[in-house]
């Protein structure tokens, strides 16, 4: 399995995701290399990327994934990249975990 794509921060836990708009459904894909060598979390989204809508579903594809409210989920950069990082406050072994149980499935 390629490493994992998140890391422990100060409040949480930091996530780089690759998101695909447009799909035909918003799903977690798994997990994918990035050009540069690292990896990142692959999540196709139904949501076409104007005006936020895509980073308004990513926000709430996690938010269900995690069982945490949106609002503890912040995009730290890539507003309008398709390779976003984004600070999830929580408790980060129990985040990992359940990103690990989500990506077994």
């Amino acid at each position: 399995m390629p490493a994992e794509p998140w890391s422990e921060n100060a409040d949480g836990l930091t996530l780089t995701v690759r998101v695909t708009p447009k799909a035909s459904r918003t799903a977690i894909a798994g997990i994918v290399p990035l050009p540069d060598g690292r990896t990142a979390l692959s999540i196709r989204l139904a949501a076409p990327p104007v005006e936020g809508a895509a980073n308004a579903e990513l926000a709430a594809c996690l938010s269900k994934t995690l069982g945490i409210p949106k609002s503890a989920i912040t995009l730290a950069s890539g507003q309008t990249a398709r390779v976003k990082t984004l600070r999830i406050s929580g408790a980060f072994e129990a985040l990992a975990d359940q990103l690990r149980t989500t990506l077994e499935r």
